[in-house]
Parts: C-alpha cells; structure tokens; sequence
C-alpha cells in the first residue's frame, strides 16, 4: 500500500517531519508505508545508479511499481511499440531486485479497444528481463475497454487490469486476470483527514483482504484527487490490513 512517488511539497510538515531534509523522504516513506509507483519512469530513462540508490534507501518488502514510458504507450499503434519496450526494460530497471513491483502501462484517454492491436502490444511484453520476473498491468481509460474480448486476452496473457477508482475514468474491473491486482486510488477528499471516510477505507480493507486470501498479492496506491492526503489514507488502509 503505498503512494506515488516521493516528492510533494505540500507532504513537508504534514507527512515528512519538519526539518527532514528532502534525501531523506524516500527512506521516510519505507519506514512508514510498504510501496509507491514511480511516475518519473513514464517520462524518460532513468539511470541506472537512481534505480540502485533507490533500491538500497528502502527496507527488504518494500516494492516499486513503475509507469510504462509514454513513448510505448501513447502511440497510434501500440503494436509498433517493441523497441520503446525494450528501451524502456532495458534502463536498469533490474537494479531494483526483488523491491520491483508491477509495470503500469497507462494508455491514451484517447486510446480505443482494438482487440488485434492490444493482443500484439501483450506479446510485446515478457515475462522477465535479466533474470528478473515482471509482472505487467494496463491502465486503459477509454470506456470502450469494458469488453469481455479485453479480460479475455488479459488473462491469456497473465496481465493485470488497473482498477482506476477515479472520477473521471471508466472503472474496470477484472480481478481474475492476473495472480495479482493493482488498484489506483483516486477519490481523496482535502476536508478528510484521512482522504477517505472510513466506512470506504473499511471497504478496501475488506476487499483486498478477501483478494490476499485468495494468494493474490494486492498493490494500492492512493495518487490523486487530493493528493496531500495519500500518505494518511494508506497509513490508514495500512493499519486497516493488519487487523483483517
């Protein structure tokens, strides 16, 4: 359960401690949370030392989910996106070791469901790199995803669906696809302290407690709406778990 990212001003003084110098707000957040998507890899290459200090600030269980660079996926024809895949692989992700979590390949707004044309971006995707296992999601956030021919070719490939509980995207639900499920969180309100009421941080708990059972692993990362909030909700949703 976790964040996105690391860096957010408005976080200083009401997450992070007065006077915590800012190389210290990575390993900050491994001490009080288990996970955060790194949102800077959808951008640009990142190098390899980055992958490696980020790696060695975070205690053993710690995970990063990263996003899927924009040029493999905000193209006309994802089909076309094997070599933007294999750069994308191919910066030092790896470095990362056993705290790499799934890759977020977020689509277009724009982006309609094409069967054939997503079918071949799925086989663009490997199951491991360097010796390193991956595990793959696709954000898609047109409405026209919601197709059964969508899951289906998401479960024959073993990849996730990202459950975007957001208010501008089509929720898209598909928990079966893959052994795990990754959720995006984005319903925070600034007058909650912690983001949520919580009767629906009660909710998730309860939800990701019955996937967890099901031996699926469950990452969660609460990212917009009001963002100054997300470190509270998944404190939260983190104090929730252990008691499920």
């Amino acid at each position: 359960m976790g964040i996105g990212g690391w860096t957010y001003e408005p976080w200083r003084g009401l997450f992070y401690p007065k006077g915590l110098a800012q190389v210290r707000e990575l390993a900050y957040v491994g001490e009080h949370l288990t996970a955060t998507e790194i949102n800077a890899t959808f951008y640009g290459r990142q190098k390899p030392a980055s992958f490696a200090k980020w790696r060695d600030a975070v205690p053993d269980g710690f995970v990063f989910a990263l996003k899927g660079s924009r040029y493999c996926t905000v193209r006309k024809n994802l089909a076309e996106a094997g070599e933007s895949v294999e750069n994308f692989l191919g910066q030092g992700i790896v470095e990362l070791g056993d705290r790499l979590g799934p890759i977020n390949w977020q689509l277009a707004a724009t982006k309609k469901f094409d069967a054939d044309e997503i079918s071949a971006f799925l086989a663009l995707l490997p199951a491991a790199h360097e010796g390193i296992a991956l595990r793959h999601a696709i954000e898609a956030r047109h409405e026209s995803f919601d197709d059964p021919r969508f899951y289906a070719l998401l479960r024959k490939a073993g990849v996730a669906v990202v459950l975007a509980d957001s208010p501008k995207y089509p929720v898209l639900d598909a928990a079966d696809a893959a052994p795990f499920v990754y959720a995006r969180l984005q319903n925070a309100s600034a007058d909650l302290e912690q983001g949520y009421e919580d009767a629906v941080l009660d909710d998730w708990a309860s939800r990701i407690g019955a996937l967890s059972a099901q031996g699926r692993d469950v990452f969660a990362f609460f990212i917009n709406g009001a963002k100054e909030r997300a470190p509270a909700a998944a404190q939260a949703l983190i104090g929730r778990l252990a008691d499920v």
